[in-house]
Parts: C-alpha cells; structure tokens; sequence
C-alpha cells in the first residue's frame, strides 16, 4: 500500500512496485490514479490525517507499507498502531534532520552562530536534531525516533531524502533558473563563488530504493541522493542547455546581498553531500539515473505549469517557502552598483 500515492514520488514508486511484481493499492486523498501506472493498480481514497480512514485503507493488512507523507511523531504512532496488520514499512524522511558536531542543522542558518558545517560525505551516523514540534526538521526527527524505536514490531526503512527533482514537484527548485530563461533574464548572481553543492535526489532514484527496501524488510535509516551533487553553476548551465539559451553569471565570494538577490533554493556556504555506501551496502542499490538524465522532463513539467500564470500562482508554496526569487529590479540595481 503506498500512501501519498498521487504525489511527487507516489506516482513513480507506485508503477515501479508494480513492476517489480507486488500488487500495489494506491492510497491519495482523492482517490486518483496516474496514467503511467498498470491497470491493475488499485486505488483507495483517504486521509492520512484521518487515523480511521488510514486503518480502513489498510484493511485486513498488508506486507508493505510505504508512507510518503508521514510527518511528526503523531503519524509515525498512528503507522505502529497499525503493525499487526503491516508486514514492514517504507517512509520518506529527510536530509534536513542533520545537525553538525556544534548542534548547527538547517533551521539556524542565517543566526550568530551560521550554516551548519557538515562532513562531506554525510553518513547515517550523523547527529540529528532534537525532536520537537518547532520546525520541519524537528517533527521529521520525531517522526524517525517513534518508528525506529518500533524495531521489529514495525520494521521501518526511512529514506532520508535530499533536494527532491522532477515533474509534479511543488517546490522544485529548477524554477529559479526556468524561468529567468522564460523571461529573457541573461544575466544571473551566484553567490558562494558558484560552489554550493546541495545534494538532489531524483524521484527515479528514490522509488528504486523504495523498490529495494520493500524486498528487504529492515529497521534502518538511509540517505536517499543522487549519484553526483552538481555546484549550483552547474545546474544553471544545465539548465540553460535543456532550454538552448545562453546567459552571464556573476559570481560574488560571499553570500547573497540581499534576501532577493542572488540568493537560490542552493545557496549554502558550505556543501551538503550525503554518502550513498549504507543503501548499496544493505540493499544492493544502484543508481537508475543521474541529474542532468531527467532534467529535459523536469524543465518541460515547470514550463507547463507555468504557462500563462503567475508564478506565485502556480508555485505558492515556493513562494511561502523561499519568497521573492524574481525581483529583478533589486537585482538590477546590485548588478549596476558594480560598474564594469
């Protein structure tokens, strides 16, 4: 059973359960079904919020369980209230739970005390926040501490998922790029030198480790990344290939001037990097693609959903997340004050 079936990663680990032969029962709020997926894929409405609705979909049980909205420690109680009608489970985390060794993680960038530093690469072994209810990463770390405290009674394998890429993304931050292009902007600022690595994760990559801790029931948690972490001048540069145009980067030492100017959905002064060796170790992972493989799909997914709308209209929650991305203007003006 995949809950959160309609999602960005839903629709991809879905058909790729089917195909590995398991009967898969699709689980949304609306009941909805992708058009890639087999016919004989079923689909359930409900809830996840809803504890009664889940426990219904559920029914008589099932050996898998994959969540891709679980979040808090309310829903990882919920999913082991369930386990003796679940055989093992599969549930989508994050790399934001991370701190460093100085108690730094992703909610105090920007205080006194800075970025978090990171070893490169970020193992498993990595502290975590503190659980609480403060922030997204927190919840997510209580979320991880419920179901891996669950141990065999709910054999749990959390994917700790890094910057998720590809079509029906809500927040996909290809867009600051896309539409710069779309707008004829050839000129961009990079701050950081052009050097901030933030490590993406394709939904193909993510639904094959779905695939693989399916079969392989376990009480674990895994990074969930790409093979390769392109600098963010990489990425641009991709991008610009995807769409055939051609444009000049500025490239500024340090950070972002000003909140509106320079200042990309991978703007970190340090890298972010997770190591992929547990995943290949305990599930005999590999990569099924690269970043720039299924780029072309993820440009095309945000040109469309753009077309003819605004863009806080059609990515608000990008809008709510990060706030303006496009004020051109300030970033006009900064380009002009540095003369030639």
């Amino acid at each position: 059973m995949v809950v959160g079936a309609t999602g960005q990663i839903g629709r991809v680990a879905v058909g790729a359960l089917a195909g590995d032969g398991w009967e898969v029962t699709a689980v949304s709020r609306g009941g909805g079904r992708d058009e890639s997926w087999p016919a004989q894929v079923r689909t359930a409405r409900a809830d996840r919020a809803d504890d009664a609705a889940l426990a219904a979909a559920v029914g008589d049980g099932c050996e898998v369980l994959v969540d891709m909205v679980a979040y808090g420690p309310a829903h990882a109680r919920q999913l082991v209230s369930l386990a003796d009608r679940v055989g093992s489970a599969v549930v989508i985390s994050s790399i934001s739970v991370y701190e460093d060794d100085k108690g730094r993680g992703f909610d105090t960038q920007g205080e006194p005390d800075g970025f978090p530093e990171y070893p490169v690469p970020l193992t498993e072994d990595q502290r975590t926040v503190t659980p609480g209810d403060t922030s997204y990463s927190t919840r997510k770390a209580g979320l991880e501490r419920e179901l891996l405290a669950a141990g065999e009674r709910l054999p749990t394998t959390l994917l700790r998922a890094g910057a998720i890429h590809g079509p029906h993304c809500l927040t996909p931050r290809e867009l600051y790029f896309v539409k710069r292009n779309l707008d004829g902007r050839t000129r961009r600022v990079l701050p950081f030198g052009g050097r901030s690595r933030f490590h993406p994760a394709s939904v193909h990559n993510i639904a094959e480790l779905i695939r693989l801790a399916a079969a392989r029931p376990g009480t674990r948690a895994l990074n969930a990344v790409d093979p390769d972490a392109p600098t963010v001048a990489e990425i641009a540069a991709a991008i610009d290939a995807v769409m055939g145009v051609e444009t000049e980067t500025v490239l500024l030492d340090g950070p972002p001037p000003s909140p509106t100017v320079g200042d990309t959905p991978w703007s970190v002064p340090v890298p972010v990097v997770c190591d992929m060796s547990a995943a290949e170790r305990e599930l005999g992972y590999r990569a099924v693609v690269r970043y720039a493989d299924r780029l072309p799909e993820t440009v095309a997914w945000i040109e469309k959903h753009l077309s003819g709308r605004d863009w806080r209209e059609a990515y608000p929650k990008m809008f709510q997340t990060y706030g303006d991305l496009f004020d051109y203007a300030a970033e006009d003006a900064f380009v002009g004050s540095l003369g030639a």
